[in-house]
């Protein structure tokens, strides 16, 4: 293969990660069965360049067969498992964690799908559709859980979506000041978690925050540096929230591995 084909290919190594999750969520079928790590290397090329699925380079198979296999993959849920299963095996420091939000802009050609663009995460803005990726980061710098909402979505409705307690619970939770809110702040002592979280300018009752902490909190934007070298997170051209979002945790998972295997 090409040299630019060549790398997006798996390692022996993350092909046998992976590998265990698919035997999983694979129901046995009478047809044929699929080279699913050629597969699996396809859909990694696609969301490294942000192709279109059409073009996908006829050395990782049918480009129709390999999107029906990560439509198939998604809907069953592989991807979330897999992100699931490394924040569970707590290999990487999580004592400390941190929350952030970027707006990506849609292609034009992602809107348009089924149900409405609200409900598929788009928003308007002057230069068109937008969506909202909200991020939640361990001390190690990898993603934990990402969800996404319509652009002009505010930061306390991410909170919400990304805090789920079935994740790690973090001893320190920091947050820019777009997070500053009695009841984030509430929320927080609640779950014994200390928010470092700036003030904003109109609170009255004012907050000490430890400022050489909170210059930790770099780590997430560096995360989001790193999703956005994938040219299918940066730009969202899928229709649907469930493939972007897909897009999303293949990134992630991809940055785990990388930061597991140094």
């Amino acid at each position: 293969m090409e040299l630019s084909l060549a790398r997006d290919l798996m390692s022996d190594e993350e092909w046998a990660f992976h590998g265990r999750f698919i035997s999983a969520v694979c129901a046995p079928s009478g047809r044929k069965p699929m080279n699913h790590r050629l597969v699996l290397d396809g859909i990694f090329w696609i969301a490294r360049t942000g192709s279109p699925w059409h073009d996908l380079p006829e050395e990782f198979g049918k480009w129709s067969s390999v999107y029906r296999q990560f439509r198939r993959w998604t809907l069953a849920g592989l991807w979330e498992g897999i992100m699931d299963a490394l924040n569970e095996s707590r290999v990487v420091p999580d004592a400390l964690q941190m929350i952030d939000s970027t707006v990506v802009r849609a292609h034009h050609q992602a809107a348009g799908g089924k149900r409405g663009t609200p409900r598929q995460g788009f928003g308007r803005s002057r230069g068109g559709f937008t969506t909202k990726i909200h991020l939640r980061v361990n001390g190690a710098g990898l993603p934990m859980r990402s969800e996404i909402t319509p652009g002009e979505t505010s930061d306390y409705l991410g909170f919400d979506l990304v805090m789920v307690d079935n994740l790690p619970e973090p001893a320190v939770l920091l947050a820019d000041r777009g997070y500053d809110s009695d009841s984030i702040r509430k929320t927080m002592e609640a779950r014994d978690v200390v928010p470092v979280i700036p003030m904003r300018k109109t609170r009255k009752l004012r907050v000490a925050v430890d400022r050489t902490l909170y210059r930790l909190r770099n780590l997430v934007e560096r995360c989001f540096n790193k999703l956005k070298n994938a040219r299918r997170v940066a730009t969202r051209y899928d229709k649907t929230a469930v493939s972007f979002l897909a897009f999303i945790d293949i990134t992630s998972i991809r940055l785990w591995l990388r930061h597991l295997s140094t």
